[in-house]
């Protein structure tokens, strides 16, 4: 049997409990150091996708750099329950500006 890889989910409780319902894994933190313990255990289980409230990610610039060129996990930023901090949007604009050369957004 091949691989299965899962998607996982961390950030504060009320940001990512709605996830369970479409059959990802949930990682309810509290701080940025859990966020990066959960991370760094994720990354070693059988998890392809990381999504990463934008609130922990402002603290965790470090794991998300460690992680940033590795196929896997892929660590996605999204917006917590605050709404969006402009995060993820940043680095996706600056992902497609190191694989195209411009900026398309």
């Amino acid at each position: 049997m091949a691989n299965q890889y899962r998607i996982a989910v961390v950030g504060d409780w009320e940001s990512v409990m709605g996830f369970r319902a479409l059959g990802l894994d949930t990682c309810p933190v509290t701080s940025a150091e859990e966020a990066r313990s959960e991370i760094r255990r994720l990354a070693k289980e059988n998890v392809a996708v990381i999504y990463l409230t934008e609130t922990l990610a402002k603290d965790l610039s470090d794991v998300i750099a460690h992680y940033k060129d590795a196929l896997t996990p892929a660590i996605i930023l999204i917006p917590g329950r605050e709404g969006s901090l402009g995060i993820g949007r940043d680095s996706l604009q600056r992902s497609i500006e190191r694989a195209v050369g411009a900026d398309i957004l």
